[in-house]
């Protein structure tokens, strides 16, 4: 489909939603953090979630908070209901979940656990698989962060990383 005349362009920071329609383009970058973006090919509409963290540490709080997987899945599937559609009609491409800092272990962390972008990672299959969504692409782990920028008019989602250098930094002491 062809990009329309006048676009909408979003960008979402860490916490952020966002569902809009076939005039939208919505762009975030990811380190650690993980983005959902949920598109209908015949309606047009999608969105895209940046969650920091898989869920709330303690009770539910009263409004819905996008820094969380649990609760930006929740955020769509309000929207999804608000159109009348189901999430087995919705494609979904899972983007982020990478390691920021390779080869440091947080003090206190076991050798053997997962951390915070494993976490995000399987929270994403898992909540996706729960509610009936299909998984069409995805980029997800690996080292660094990566920018997304997903059209909802096309459904096309790029993601752009940079080289990653195995130089290592260089130490200014003379």
């Amino acid at each position: 489909m062809l990009k329309p005349a006048h676009v909408i362009d979003i960008f979402l920071q860490p916490g952020d939603f966002y569902f809009g329609d076939q005039e939208t383009r919505i762009r975030t970058i990811l380190g650690s953090c993980v983005s959902i973006t949920m598109w209908h090919p015949t309606r047009l509409i999608g969105g895209m979630c940046h969650y920091m963290l898989p869920s709330r540490a303690g009770a539910a709080a009263a409004s819905l908070d996008g820094r969380y997987a649990e609760d930006a899945l929740k955020m769509f599937l309000q929207e999804i209901r608000a159109a009348r559609t189901h999430p087995a009609e919705y494609l979904v491409k899972l983007f982020g979940a990478g390691d920021m800092f390779p080869g440091v272990k947080s003090k206190g962390a076991h050798k053997s656990g997962p951390n915070v972008p494993d976490k995000n990672r399987d929270i994403a299959y898992s909540l996706v698989e729960q509610h009936g969504f299909r998984i069409d692409a995805e980029d997800l782990g690996g080292d660094g962060h990566r920018q997304v920028l997903f059209d909802i008019w096309s459904g096309h989602a790029w993601v752009k990383k940079p080289a990653l250098s195995n130089t290592p930094p260089k130490n200014d002491r003379s």
